[in-house]
């Protein structure tokens, strides 16, 4: 089994990327074939979310799936998730809340830590969150896509996770937006309102709004202070 402790910079495999789903279907064959039950999806279902879990079920119905309930989402992607509760009942999908409440972290770190210090914020409400997830877990999946910020061109299908000591695979790293917005719509897949009002990517509602760079699909996250990653993908 390859995990992080025998991973090999010279033993990575090959996915035929000429397929309607640009190699995602078996890169999750492969994924589920190699880690089964100990392959974890953290999904934050966006628009990407959706595909993802739409095709993880078709090779997995009763896949792990994590939402980091930072308990900050805005209410249309509560409702996505709700949505996908019931399109695919047999899925595991657990909502993963953070140790802190929103009450105790402002008593313990101020109001509105989000504006003060949002790395510690997403600390808090994501990072250790999934550490906790995530620990004693093989691998785990994601939803990366190549296009989505200069962060994240250098996305491989399987890669070796530094921040979560894991193997991270990424089976969307192919997918163009249009890629993906063609699926949703030919399979008719429940998705974050959101999206049809200029929010591309979608994260916790203090720090997420419609993008002003419509070439930057993450230009609306953490608008006007150069971050662009909550740290899940350092």
């Amino acid at each position: 089994m390859l995990t992080y402790e025998t991973w090999d910079n010279n033993n990575t495999k090959e996915f035929n990327i000429d397929t309607p789903e640009k190699g995602a279907l078996d890169v999750l064959n492969w994924a589920y074939e190699m880690y089964g039950d100990d392959l974890v999806y953290a999904c934050s279902f966006g628009i990407e979310g959706s595909v993802l879990v739409d095709l993880v079920t078709r090779v997995k119905p009763d896949a792990k799936v994590v939402f980091l309930d930072t308990q900050l989402h805005f209410q249309e992607t509560y409702e996505v998730v709700e949505a996908a509760k019931k399109r695919y009942p047999s899925l595991r999908l657990k909502l993963k809340t953070p140790a802190l409440t929103l009450e105790e972290q402002a008593h313990k770190h101020g109001e509105e830590l989000w504006k003060a210090d949002s790395n510690q914020c997403c600390t808090i409400r994501k990072i250790i969150p999934l550490e906790e997830e995530l620990k004693g877990v093989k691998a785990w999946l994601s939803g990366l896509r190549r296009e989505q910020s200069p962060t994240r061109q250098q996305t491989q299908f399987i890669n070796k996770d530094e921040r979560f000591r894991s193997i991270k695979i990424c089976p969307l790293i192919h997918w163009t937006w249009k890629d993906i917005w063609r699926y949703a719509h030919k399979h008719d897949l429940p998705y974050n309102k959101l999206h049809d009002n200029g929010y591309p990517s979608i994260g916790c509602a203090p720090c997420t709004k419609a993008v002003i760079n419509a070439d930057d699909l993450r230009s609306g996250r953490w608008s006007g202070t150069g971050k662009r990653e909550c740290g899940l993908h350092s």
